[in-house]
């Protein structure tokens, strides 16, 4: 019974010490009643939302920061990729332009072989056309210098030739013309 004692003393001791300060025991447990059916209730119904609210919104910033990061690395996928796709478009497109001056180069080298190739029909044409004029001129020279030979010849001798001797000095001048 030690303790039944000892508890009662500690009640009446807490009791005097209430009483000291003007409390009294009735007042104070429909207090502390009070406070834990208001405390019960701002748990409840404000505490609870709030904790709940903020659980969700801490989920969402986790969630948004998980996104972040995914973002974040398809980011540098995405830059990975785009830079190899750039870097073989840059072979590629060098590739092409390498092709291209190739052709182009080809296509001069056979141009220019063309060119030449007409250049040289044209010299050949022309020099046959300046050969075959030459010849004309030289065949109209011969014919009027024999025409000019015969006519100086008559001239000279028309009064002491016959015609026949005519004839045969101007068949003999036109045939040593055309040998020159």
């Amino acid at each position: 019974m030690p303790s039944i004692v000892a508890a009662s003393e500690l009640i009446g001791r807490f009791q005097d010490i209430l009483s000291q300060f003007g409390i009294e025991g009735k007042y104070l447990l429909m207090q502390v009643l009070s406070f834990g059916i208001l405390a019960l209730v701002l748990y409840r119904f404000l505490l609870k939302p709030v904790l709940a609210t903020m659980s969700e919104r801490q989920k969402q910033i986790d969630a948004g920061l998980k996104y972040t990061e995914e973002m974040k690395l398809k980011l540098a996928q995405a830059q990975g990729e785009s830079a190899a796709i750039i870097k073989r478009a840059q072979l590629e497109g060098a590739r092409f332009v390498e092709e291209a001056r190739k052709s182009a180069k080809e296509y001069l080298d056979l141009q220019q072989k063309e060119a030449a190739a007409r250049t040289g029909e044209m010299l050949a044409r022309a020099q046959q056309a300046a050969e075959l004029e030459h010849r004309k001129m030289l065949d109209q020279a011969r014919l009027e210098i024999s025409r000019l030979v015969v006519a100086t010849t008559q001239r000279v001798l028309a009064k002491e030739l016959t015609e026949a001797e005519r004839a045969r000095y101007n068949e003999a001048a036109a045939r040593e013309i055309t040998v020159v």
